[in-house]
């Protein structure tokens, strides 16, 4: 009983603080991304782009994201977490504004790759605090209620976009994240100490030569490859969400804010349960459930024919719920597999070929989606779906080798 109180250890004050702190921060960066999807069908009509357009418009963010992750990679770990985080958010907060004051799809492409410049990093960094500040067996409920930003972006962030969207145009969406985001900058600013015990381990004194040390680590590129295949499915599902619902489901626009509201409401409440079993069970067990789950809802997804709004809101709940149960135990264990004094740097190269593989996911959904007017149903989502149920298959055998890495460094 004496070993199972220190493993999971109760969470201080200031702890409690980071983990709020940093769910809010997520939940902008999350909203911002997942905002794209709902806006979609709006979006594709207002700035007369096809789905390949859109699927670029998508993917703009996440190669830029990628890019800027892999520069940042070799100064991740010679700053202060907290000055990092400061500087990158306020470069998001600009790019969201430029989002809103967008007219055309070159503009709007040009501020999606000007935002994923900046928040590409935000996720990294975040994961090195929490690596930094949390014991790995807290890191499930950490990762659980950091990514109940997801369910609250859902819930509260993605009905209030579409909210705005529908009586003060597209553009106020992004003003709504930009506003928000600024409070939060403000919080980081005044109320979070420094972070930077990690810089008295650093012994490569060039940066690039830190970003290369940890690359060619071949302990690190096992963890590399899982995310990377990680992030394929979400992106390749959630870019045609809105328009498969409506044209496909004949789902209204104003139907769609009750579709995310109920599904971030079941994720809301499965993920501090994931997060708590995530710290006492076989992560890579956990994992292969969720991905199993998700994999047949995936297939029923993409192969469904209109159906009423009630049945489509609990495909949608179950579906969210498997993808979700796979993000907490993947990241928890992806989180063991860097040293202190690389960690930095091993976040943002995560992060940076998660945002890369999702870009090329996205820009691939793209182009096998087809759509021959505005208003008609998309063609081949279906096999969208087949893609996205292999891709997941792939990533259950990657965890497992993080898994199989990690058990004598947890030992």
């Amino acid at each position: 009983m004496e070993k199972t109180k220190l493993e999971i250890p109760p969470f201080t004050g200031h702890q409690k603080f980071i983990i709020a702190l940093l769910a809010l921060l997520q939940f902008t960066i999350i909203l911002d991304f997942m905002v794209i999807s709902p806006l979609g069908d709006i979006l594709m009509k207002t700035l007369d782009m096809t789905t390949a357009n859109f699927g670029f418009a998508v993917s703009a963010y996440a190669f830029s994201a990628g890019i800027s992750g892999l520069l940042a990679a070799g100064f991740a770990d010679r700053f202060d977490r907290k000055k990092m985080l400061i500087f990158f958010y306020t470069g998001f907060i600009i790019g969201t504004v430029f989002c809103a004051l967008s007219t055309s799809y070159f503009t709007l492409l040009s501020a999606r790759i000007v935002t994923g410049l900046f928040g590409g990093v935000i996720g990294s960094v975040s994961l090195a605090i929490v690596t930094d500040l949390f014991v790995v067996h807290q890191r499930g409920r950490v990762m659980g209620y950091i990514q109940m930003a997801f369910a609250t972006s859902q819930i509260l962030g993605i009905p209030v976009g579409l909210y705005f969207a529908n009586h003060w145009g597209w553009h106020s969406s992004f003003l709504m994240i930009a506003g928000l985001g600024v409070l939060i900058l403000i919080s980081i600013i005044l109320k979070m100490q420094p972070i930077n015990k990690h810089l008295a381990l650093q012994s490569d004194k060039n940066a690039f030569l830190h970003l290369w040390h940890t690359l060619s680590n071949k302990r690190y590129q096992v963890g590399f490859a899982a995310i990377a295949f990680l992030s394929v499915g979400g992106f390749m599902l959630q870019p045609f969400g809105s328009a498969f619902l409506i044209n496909n489901i004949n789902i209204s626009q104003e139907q769609l804010p009750m579709v995310f509201f109920f599904t971030g409401l079941s994720v809301f409440f499965i993920m501090p349960l994931i997060g708590k079993l995530s710290d006492k069970v076989s992560k890579f067990r956990l994992f292969t459930a969720g991905s199993i789950i998700s994999i047949i809802m995936v297939v029923i997804y993409t192969n469904l024919d209109p159906i009423p709004l009630w049945e489509i809101v609990v495909i949608n709940m179950i579906l969210f719920m498997g993808i979700m149960s796979r993000m907490i135990p993947a990241t928890t264990l992806n989180t063991s597999v860097p040293e202190m004094k690389d960690r930095g740097a091993y976040m943002a190269i995560t992060a940076s070929l998660q945002q890369i593989a999702g870009g090329i996911a996205a820009v691939c959904a793209g182009y096998i989606v087809h759509q021959e007017t505005k208003s008609s149903p998309l063609e081949h989502y279906d096999t969208l779906g087949y893609v996205i149920a292999a891709v997941t298959l792939c990533s259950i055998f990657f965890i497992w080798r993080v898994d199989r890495l990690i058990q004598p460094k947890e030992r």
